[in-house]
């Protein structure tokens, strides 16, 4: 297929930009991820991380720089990247006028799959995140989390090999979060690959071979958690101490130690 590369790496960041008129919310990201890995990609509420997911997905197009999906460049050939990620977004907007079954026809319809083989793939998806049940019940009298499975679901289908997801476990119970992260591991076994942002930090220590932490549009530490460890000077830290650590957590701790000191002042107790 042309524009496609099966064994290089499955994502290219190459000096992406992404500005909003004099605003820059993404700053010459340069990044790869290859094939068989998952990678996190991590960072404080404003750093970037939506805007660059959403590049990656080809819902917003860089203002500079290239993205490429194995080997198919996002901007210039847009149904070759597509086709190979499945897109999880940390909210569920579905069809609510459509119930479970006919969202995940609708959806694998867009990819020119139907058929009995489709047909197993959607009970199987159903049944494995106790949504039988519902198949043929509205999207609008589903809870928070049966959307979010619901768009889990869509998202594998089609068999794409990059899984993009943003916030995975946002409205998951603890079955159902452990269900995905199974999941998730064993897509990447089988030679899959994710791309995954969050801001549980256990998640992702647990999870990621590499992680990328950005700030302020820009990748401030990058590898994987010994190789973090290494550039913050942090010894056996986990990822919650490297993070804060890198991204100015040192600040909050300051003042939080200046309030202990106002309140001593005043005679109360230190927090």
């Amino acid at each position: 297929m042309a524009g496609v590369d099966h064994t290089g790496p499955i994502l290219e960041l190459e000096g992406v930009v992404k500005r909003y008129g004099g605003f820059t919310a993404v700053k010459g990201l340069d990044l790869r991820v290859e094939r068989g890995e998952i990678f996190g990609f991590l960072g404080p509420n404003g750093a970037g991380k939506t805007t660059t997911i959403r590049m990656i997905a080809g819902i917003l197009e860089p203002t500079e720089g290239r993205l490429r999906v194995g080997g198919a460049d996002v901007t210039s050939e847009p149904g070759l990247a597509k086709e190979r990620i499945g897109y999880i977004p940390d909210r569920p907007f579905l069809y609510e006028k459509l119930s479970g079954g006919e969202f995940l026809r609708f959806v694998a319809a867009l990819w020119g799959r139907e058929g009995p083989e489709l047909e197993e793939r959607i009970e199987k998806f159903l049944s494995l995140f106790s949504l039988s049940q519902w198949e043929d019940e509205l999207i609008e009298s589903y809870s928070h989390g049966m959307r979010q499975k619901l768009l889990i679901s869509s998202a594998l289908l089609h068999d794409p090999e990059l899984i993009v997801v943003d916030e995975p476990m946002v409205g998951l119970d603890p079955r159902s979060a452990r269900l995905l992260k199974d999941l998730l591991r064993s897509f990447v076994e089988r030679g899959g690959s994710v791309f995954l942002s969050t801001h549980t930090l256990e998640v992702a220590e647990a999870l990621c071979d590499r992680i990328a932490i950005i700030a302020a549009g820009e990748i401030i530490a990058l590898g994987t958690m010994e190789e973090l460890r290494a550039q913050s000077d942090a010894g056996g830290a986990h990822l919650e101490e490297i993070f804060l650590k890198v991204t100015g957590g040192a600040e909050v701790e300051d003042l939080l130690d200046a309030l202990d000191g106002a309140l001593r002042r005043r005679g109360g107790p230190p927090r």
